[in-house]
């Protein structure tokens, strides 16, 4: 009898700590990540992390306020100044207890903090509570428009310069997820979860391919939307906007 490959988990929330006492953040990491729900992503300065924030798509943010370098409250500035992470929630991680130091944070865009030393079951608590509130009231558009496309999510029609591209069920919800992430970078492993599921067993190697047929079919201008990021995966980029 031939073996069945293991069941696979299911999709797991991205989480970006960005904290430089490395015992905590590897505490903070396993804490998360024990039960399979998180994956987490870990920088130890305010300059790497906001690079990471701006190169990848995450669910959530954890972010502590002292950092060397650029601190807390100027990462969190710029994130929200940022279009492609604007609606990231962003939770600070302090040991400071003066009222004026939460406050400073929850002004530059915060939208919460969890005062250090924490339990594991109120950083659990406090994630999944804002990712719940971040899935109510984000609502799916109907339609994404651009210069040169335009994709209907519930018709299943793409049009690229006016002219009806017919593509198969998963080149369209591979196109799907690439725009309603516009600009921001989706990994070959994330677009294998929210295409093809965590029940497909191929490779990445099968995004590269339906990538390739996908530019394909929108044509020489369109195509260039979706730009490959070496070594990580993919992003449409509304080129107009530059």
């Amino acid at each position: 009898m031939k073996e069945q490959p293991p069941a696979q988990p299911f999709p797991r929330h991205r989480i970006l700590l960005i904290e430089d006492e490395e015992d905590l953040a590897h505490s903070i990491k396993f804490q998360l990540e024990k039960n399979g729900s998180f994956l987490v992503t870990t920088s130890i300065t305010g300059e790497s992390g906001l690079a990471a924030a701006r190169a990848s798509a995450f669910d959530l943010i954890l972010l502590d306020l002292m950092l060397p370098g650029m601190d807390g409250l100027e990462v969190c500035r710029a994130l929200r100044s940022a279009p492609a992470t604007s609606r990231i929630p962003i939770v600070m991680l302090t040991a400071r207890v003066e009222e004026s130091d939460r406050i400073a944070g929850l002004e530059v865009g915060a939208d919460d903090y969890i005062t250090k030393p924490f339990s594991a079951r109120e950083l659990l608590a406090r994630v999944r509570s804002h990712l719940r509130r971040e899935a109510r009231s984000v609502p799916a558009p109907a339609v994404f428009r651009d210069d040169l496309l335009e994709v209907d999510f519930e018709g299943h029609i793409v049009r690229a310069g006016g002219r009806e591209v017919p593509l198969t069920r998963k080149e369209f919800d591979l196109l799907s997820a690439l725009v309603r992430r516009q600009g921001r970078v989706l990994s070959r492993e994330q677009l294998l979860e929210q295409v093809w599921g965590y029940q497909y067993f191929g490779g990445t190697r099968t995004v590269d391919v339906h990538v390739f047929r996908l530019r394909q079919k929108l044509g020489d201008e369109a195509q260039t939307r979706i730009e490959t990021v070496v070594g990580i995966g993919y992003r449409y980029t509304d080129r107009s906007a530059l």
